[in-house]
């Protein structure tokens, strides 16, 4: 049984990236420290395993024995999402099994990805995940994996089952559009880093970003001055955080937050599986120095 329903999961959730060794195995060694390192902070909860980590560079054993090591090491101090997408209906229903078995308190995925599949087939992906999971599901809507339009969200939402949905995509508006066709009970966590407050002010219950691993404190910041009234407050903290996440995306994204998670935060994320770039020394030092530099302009 989940620990959390899903009307429990709000605030600053990171999307949490998954931990290789320099011989690109798991470490599940690594996974619990960044684990222990977030839950430290007052994060909303933890989603594992979608585009931020690394889920599709992963098997499904890696896929599981993460999800295991991650919730084990949670210990019910916070909510946990496990993306269970994969390529097809059948893995992925089995992701979704272990997900509930090994004690998630809600499952998520892409729509089905490579193939242009029709709205039936869609459709009927996430009713066969819900019901081979038995657990909430949070549709993840992005466009690495193609979005769906705001019809197929109505269709997707009524659903038994399907309770909410990452809204990766800065046509914000249509978070106003969900809740009004969906009800106030149907979740939407918003899912533009950079458009923080943005999601937040159009009705999202959460925020859910790959940059909350490094840069939590400043969301959680944001997130507490949105609930307090201070808009003001909250749109300073967002342009310091973009000066932030603009840096990093001068590099890959991910490679740069495992390395600065080390060099800023002393917790060793590990390195990114290839494709993704393997940064020089000399790279490595230009990052850091070049994250720091806005850091000091900015006083954090």
């Amino acid at each position: 049984m989940p620990k959390f329903s899903l009307k429990q999961i709000s605030g600053v959730v990171p999307a949490m990236l998954s931990t290789f060794g320099e011989d690109e195995k798991l470490d599940l060694k690594r996974a619990r420290a960044l684990t222990s390192h977030l839950c430290e902070k007052k994060i909303g909860g933890l989603y594992l395993t979608g585009s931020t980590g690394e889920g599709f560079m992963m098997t499904a054993e890696e896929r599981k024995a993460f999800v295991e090591a991650v919730i084990d090491e949670v210990d019910g101090r916070v909510p946990v999402i496990v993306h269970a997408g994969a390529i097809s209906t059948a893995a992925s229903e089995d992701l979704a099994r272990h997900a509930a078995k090994a004690g998630a308190d809600a499952i998520s995925s892409v729509p089905p990805i490579y193939w242009r599949f029709s709205d039936d087939s869609i459709a009927g992906y996430y009713a066969d995940l819900v019901q081979a999971a038995g657990l909430p599901m949070i549709v993840y809507n992005i466009a690495l994996a193609g979005l769906v339009s705001f019809e197929m969200i109505r269709r997707l939402g009524a659903i038994d089952g399907v309770e909410g949905i990452k809204y990766t995509s800065t046509t914000h508006y249509d978070m106003f559009r969900i809740k009004e066709a969906l009800g106030e009970d149907f979740r939407v966590y918003s899912g533009s880093d950079e458009m923080a407050v943005s999601g937040l002010a159009f009705g999202s219950d959460g925020i859910i970003g790959s940059t909350y691993n490094l840069l939590a404190d400043l969301f959680i910041r944001l997130d507490e001055q949105m609930k307090a009234g201070d808009l003001a407050g909250a749109e300073r903290t967002q342009k310091e955080a973009n000066r932030l996440i603009f840096c990093l995306l001068r590099y890959d994204l991910l490679p740069a937050l495992k390395l600065l998670l080390k060099s800023e935060e002393n917790v060793d994320a590990g390195i990114c599986r290839r494709p993704f770039t393997r940064y020089a020394p000399d790279q490595q030092a230009e990052i850091i120095a070049d994250f720091r530099g806005i850091k000091r302009e900015l006083g954090l």
